[in-house]
């Protein structure tokens, strides 16, 4: 049996193009000869539902969408995709997470997901009913397929992402045999998931003792990343098919002669360092793209100061979108180096970007002068700091209004985690490229930009990270050094550990006392395992002792 991973790039809520593609790569599979074409996890409503699940006219919406297909799909083919379907009248919850086959001609089936996933950025029993993993079998063909959708395969036992699950659904099938089992999937990327995949697609294949074909969506949602990286592997594990990251793709694989497209130059086969550092360039660019495009925008613009982190952001957007729809804006103050500018304009110049100046001097001064005359006057202080910030944030989003141009933050989660950013200033966006990455992180990457040749220029990477607000400011005046400070960051808001040493525990104050404007910050495209955001539920408000 000659089987099609088709990974697509689902759109939330638009049923008609996400239908549109399916029929499309049904076709280029049966073109392919292909027996069976497997699609991603709710590849036709889009990954995640969230809470348009409470309208139940969008449900109905894609229930339409669902007729339309069915009547289609290409003779000759079986086609297997992740859809919302409606539950028992006798269940609490109204939905299931399930998978559609289809055939020209026949009635529907249905399968569905028993493992909800409650963690990090997932919250599926909020709105879907449980399935049976046990009553998933697809026979087609002359095979007898087990059908499971991406978390099913997950519970052997690790603490996968801070879950761990009492009950393996694949204990109750021990000693059936299969011809293969197949995986819809919506996992969102983050550093080293394909390797934590690879390991639950394996441990479920050797306990089967038959093939597994996995099949992952790829492409941006709000803060999410799906990388793709579809996989299948022989009964002992090897891997016999790999789809490619980070792009729509579509691989082959057969189950009985154990053959399957390889694809050349993808990411395992780089060293590790450059594994995690492409990655990571792969994934925002991703996020970025998506985010702008199902938004509506085709352009974005960002403050460029001349200093690494919005250095790292234009480069990402570039990526992302092209040169001629990126504006990069340097907002100088009295306070700003000359050479910062020149390193603002030169990057611009390297990037192929356009490239504005916008003196911030006299509106600081006249804003301090009004606020001076008619409220108070002291000595120069925070509140100066944060006037400069937030007249460059004005100068921003006057930007956004009139170019409809989507405002890129550049704050790292460095900055995030310590409150070292201005809310309504240098926080002011539509989305936050590197919020998920630390200070550390930005430096490696950067110097990732420039591995064949000076893209940024070198004195950005070199000279200390200053947010020019006062004479001679270092971050590190108000910081620990960034290779401490972003252990105990990694150590207390990734690995969830506790505060042992000075710098964990004053850091552990600086995270507690800034939560209120990480709540207003925009959107963090996702690279960690627990980023600022979505999948972290901390309160502003709280007597919780240290």
């Amino acid at each position: 049996m000659r089987i099609a991973m088709a990974q697509i790039n689902s759109h939330l809520g638009n049923f008609s193009a996400n239908a549109d593609k399916i029929i499309e790569y049904t076709k280029k599979a049966l073109d392919r000869n292909c027996d069976l074409v497997l699609f991603p996890e709710l590849a036709l409503f889009g990954y995640w539902t969230s809470d348009l699940l409470e309208r139940p006219s969008i449900v109905a919406a894609q229930d339409k969408e669902l007729e339309k297909l069915a009547k289609k799909i290409p003779e000759g083919i079986g086609v297997l995709f992740g859809a919302v379907t409606h539950a028992k009248k006798t269940d609490i919850k109204y939905f299931r997470n399930s998978a559609v086959f289809l055939q020209k001609n026949k009635k529907p089936k249905f399968f569905h997901k028993e493992l909800l996933p409650t963690y990090e950025v997932f919250d599926e029993k909020r709105h879907f009913a449980e399935g049976e993993l046990v009553k998933n079998v697809l026979k087609f063909k002359g095979k007898r397929l087990l059908v499971s959708i991406c978390e099913d395969i997950w519970g052997w036992g690790e603490a996968w992402e801070g879950t761990r699950y009492v009950n393996n659904p694949f204990r109750a099938l021990r000693g059936e045999k299969f011809d293969a089992v197949l995986n819809l999937s919506a996992s969102p990327f983050s550093k080293a998931k394909d390797e934590r995949r690879l390991s639950v697609v394996q441990k479920t294949a050797q306990y089967m003792k038959c093939p597994l074909v996995y099949v992952n969506m790829v492409g941006g949602q709000d803060e999410l990343v799906f990388d793709g990286g579809s996989i299948a592997v022989d009964k002992k594990g090897n891997v016999i098919a790999e789809s490619s990251y980070f792009e729509e793709d579509i691989n082959l694989v057969d189950i009985d002669s154990l053959e399957g497209g390889i694809r050349p130059h993808n990411l395992t086969s780089l060293k590790k360092k450059d594994k995690d550092l492409e990655a990571f360039r792969r994934a925002i660019a991703l996020g970025i793209k998506d985010f702008v495009a199902k938004n509506g925008m085709k352009k974005v613009h960002l403050g460029l100061s001349g200093g690494i982190d919005s250095a790292l952001v234009a480069c990402l957007a570039v990526d992302a979108l092209g040169p001629g729809n990126v504006t990069c804006i340097a907002m100088p103050s009295e306070f700003n180096h000359q050479e910062s500018y020149e390193l603002a304009k030169q990057l611009a110049s390297n990037l192929g970007s356009k490239f504005y100046s916008i003196p911030i001097k006299d509106p600081y001064e006249g804003m301090l002068k009004a606020f001076e005359d008619n409220i108070s006057k002291e000595d120069f202080g925070l509140m100066n700091e944060n006037l400069q910030a937030r007249i460059r944030g004005a100068f921003l989003m006057a930007y956004s209004n009139r170019h409809h141009s989507m405002l890129l933050t550049t704050g790292n989660k460095s900055e995030y985690a310590t409150g070292y950013a201005t809310l309504y200033g240098d926080m002011n966006g539509g989305l936050a490229p590197i919020g998920d990455l630390l200070k550390t992180e930005v430096f490696a990457l950067s110097e990732y930009y420039n591995k064949e040749y000076e893209l940024i220029p070198r004195r950005i990477i070199d000279r200390p990270p200053s947010a020019e607000l006062r004479p001679d400011q270092k971050d590190e005046d108000s910081l620990p050094p960034y290779k401490v400070l972003d252990k105990s960051i990694e150590k207390i808001v990734v690995e969830c550990k506790p505060a042992t040493t000075k710098v964990d525990k004053e850091v552990l104050k600086m995270i507690y006392r800034n939560e209120f404007k990480r709540w207003q910050a925009a959107p963090i495209v996702r690279v960690s395992k627990h980023a600022f955001g979505t999948g972290r539920r901390f309160p502003i408000t709280n007597a919780a002792i240290l």
